[in-house]
């Protein structure tokens, strides 16, 4: 359970944050969201395609309703339409968290082999590219400056049935690094949280997700719960605040300390 903070009194307090990514309650983003308005800021969230009114109905399950914009990312119009909305709705943009991914199925699983450009052009676009089209949206409302956080998983190393998601995520990577540097000026800082296993509805689609179940609790140092969201929920909402103010470029794991240990 996410502790409650005193509205106004949170690390979030007077902040407006654009949350991407919400689905269900079990949504890594709807963590976030959630916390980031118990922190004091207020929240709007972008939604796409056939998902846009599971957004609007889990909107309505966060201690404040928030609303909804779409904001589907490979469509063009959608970056100046969600901007305006944001302006609407906002004025003024201090945070954007990106959860935004997808592979087609012949990305995943076992043959690393067989998807086309076809396929892999879909994954890098959504899951990587869309990175800067935020960028491109939110930055122009960002006049104070602000954070860009970004949901990640760790891709220092291959993994089992991950393949050309592993490979987007790598891109989102260095999406982030450009980000960053391009951004700076405007003390606007760009981070990723490469966040273990957790059990949504984007985790049931990749094949093999139990293997990561199965060894990620007993590996990780500090331990690793797949049902509790609340660790990487916490440590998004402080990269959107301002305490950390000198720190860009960077990926914070928040997997319980799985990625440093060996075999």
């Amino acid at each position: 359970m996410l502790a409650t903070t005193v509205k106004g009194m949170g690390i979030l307090a007077g902040k407006n944050i654009v949350v991407t990514g919400v689905l269900t309650e079990a949504s890594l983003a709807f963590g976030v969201a959630q916390l980031a308005q118990r922190e004091g800021a207020t929240v709007l969230l972008t939604g796409a395609g056939r998902g846009l009114s599971i957004t609007e109905r889990t909107a309505r399950k966060l201690d404040t309703p928030a609303q909804v914009v779409e904001f589907d990312v490979t469509v063009a119009d959608h970056v100046v339409a969600a901007r305006e909305a944001a302006r609407t709705h906002l004025g003024r943009v201090d945070g954007v968290l990106h959860s935004i991914g997808f592979a087609p199925a012949a990305c995943l699983g076992d043959d690393f082999m067989a998807p086309q450009w076809s396929d892999v052009s879909v994954a890098m676009e959504i899951s990587a590219y869309s990175l800067k089209t935020l960028a491109e949206s939110f930055v122009p409302l960002m006049t104070n400056g602000g954070a860009f956080v970004g949901l990640d998983f760790d891709n220092s190393v291959a993994w089992p049935a991950y393949n050309w998601m592993g490979v987007a995520k790598a891109a989102l990577e260095a999406t982030n690094r450009y980000l960053a540097k391009e951004l700076g000026p405007k003390q606007i800082r760009c981070n990723l949280i490469a966040a273990g296993p957790v059990k949504t509805m984007a985790a049931k689609s990749i094949p093999g997700f139990s293997t990561f179940e199965d060894v990620w609790g007993d590996r990780a140092p500090l331990g690793w719960n797949v049902t509790d969201s609340t660790a990487v929920a916490k440590s998004v909402v402080a990269m959107l605040s301002d305490w950390f103010p000198a720190t860009t470029g960077e990926i914070v794991h928040v997997d319980g300390g799985f990625h440093a240990m060996g075999v």
